[in-house]
């Protein structure tokens, strides 16, 4: 199945929800905000949220500094 993911056609396995996309990718699951379609998702409903063909997926990592 293919989404668009931060701005890139990415193929992905069917079926697969937004807390196992991350996994997939390899990308930390703390301290990063998921927005799907233009909407911001709650990170207590990424287990929940399967994901579908041409879907858009913003992944946004939090850096720290000071």
């Amino acid at each position: 199945m293919n989404v668009i993911l931060n701005g890139e056609k990415k193929e992905i396995p069917s079926g697969i929800d937004l807390e196992s996309l991350l996994t997939h990718l390899s990308l930390p699951v703390k301290r990063v905000a998921i927005e799907l379609n233009k909407e911001v998702v709650r990170r207590k409903d990424w287990e929940s949220i399967k994901l579908s063909e041409a879907d858009r997926i913003e992944v946004v990592h939090f850096v720290g500094g000071g």
